[in-house]
């Protein structure tokens, strides 16, 4: 949201959003309005606007203030979101950006998976079909809600990276503050701590990495969520106390930048990506990935440049990590190659294909 945000002002857009209120306090900048929120059951890191509170605020939303809604999340915010755009007879977008089908089995795991698999995938046609138009991030989510059987007309329109995203950070002085060695093999995960991003496949090849050729190696997982426990407690059944860094919730800046950059590899294996950012992330930076390549990963990583595509399987990712970890030179090029491919997924052509979205739109009214 902010990256489109920021690209749309560049173009010479006003752009306002609404978003919930969270417990910490955020440094906004203007445009920005917190409603005040709940917390949500199973996932607290997650806020849901009060509805009440959400539907006065909507309320003072004149015609002609707005020409488009655009709405980020399902459940609350679309209900409001579409009403709103409804009231003030204008488009109503919505961005996809869950997998729910293998998402929402984690948290509530109340019925079968396949019973949710069916409940989500009902859910989800339902709210697209709806809307005027639809956003899919990647070519697979795309596909997926076709399958689904969503008529909205829809676009693949990913998010692509902010010119100034990232600056360069140091590596070696975030290895020196968490306490791993400039020579010692390091690999890196950032992202939400949660049970859809298989974290705890990347514990499993981290131990099949010390018990065989790698016995120092590091892995380091910056991010909260709702996992975090379950992977303390698994990382000590394996007997990785001395090889995992927990380092929590990083703000962009620096400090993340040189978490990034204190990695030889940065490893991903999420099921449920639908774009998977935090892979052209660690590229802007020069830093190698190997990644599964699932859903939306799969536009990124399957290119092979600036990564290395890996199975699902702790042999074969052992085998890519191997690959790397031991040529300097191949950490080098993947490297080079990821730095000057991130800049191709610069965000002021996916904020123009959304602008040129929007007038599909705006135009015929």
């Amino acid at each position: 949201m902010q990256t489109f945000r920021a690209e749309l002002q560049t173009l010479g857009h006003e752009v306002s959003i609404i978003a919930p209120q969270y417990p910490q306090p955020t440094a906004d900048e203007s445009g920005i309005e917190r409603v005040a929120s709940y917390g949500v059951l199973f996932d607290p890191e997650d806020r849901m606007m009060q509805p009440r509170v959400l539907k006065q605020r909507l309320a003072a939303i004149s015609p002609g203030q707005f020409e488009v809604v655009h709405v980020q999340t399902p459940f609350v915010a679309h209900y409001a979101g579409l009403a709103l755009a409804r009231r003030l007879a204008i488009p109503c977008i919505e961005t996809y950006h869950t997998f729910f089908e293998e998402y929402l089995f984690h948290y509530l795991p109340v019925l079968p998976k396949g019973a949710w698999r069916a409940i989500t995938r009902r859910f989800s046609r339902q709210q697209c079909n709806q809307l005027d138009g639809l956003v899919a991030p990647s070519r697979a989510m795309h596909d997926i809600l076709l399958r689904y059987g969503v008529k909205t007309p829809m676009r693949v329109i990913p998010t692509g990276m902010s010119g100034n995203s990232f600056a360069e950070g140091d590596g070696a002085a975030f290895r020196a503050r968490h306490a791993i060695r400039r020579d010692q093999p390091t690999l890196v995960f950032v992202g939400r701590v949660a049970f859809e991003k298989n974290i705890d496949f990347l514990l499993r090849v981290t131990d099949e990495l010390k018990r065989t050729t790698h016995p120092d190696i590091v892995l380091v997982i910056a991010g909260e969520g709702p996992a975090k426990s379950r992977l303390r407690r698994l990382g000590n059944m394996l007997g990785l106390e001395a090889n995992l860094r927990f380092v929590g919730y990083l703000e962009r800046g620096p400090e993340l930048s040189g978490c990034y950059q204190a990695g030889d590899v940065f490893v991903f294996a999420s099921r449920t990506e639908t774009q998977g950012l935090v892979l052209l992330e660690a590229m802007s930076l020069g830093v190698p990935v190997v990644s599964t390549a699932v859903l939306g990963t799969r536009d990124i990583v399957a290119p092979a440049r600036g990564a290395l595509m890996a199975e699902e399987e702790i042999g074969h990712f052992v085998a890519q990590l191997r690959r790397v970890l031991s040529d300097a030179e191949l950490r080098r090029r993947l490297g080079e190659e990821g730095r000057i491919y991130a800049r191709e997924w610069a965000a002021q052509g996916p904020a123009q294909a959304l602008l040129k979205f929007y007038r599909e739109f705006t135009s015929a009214r």
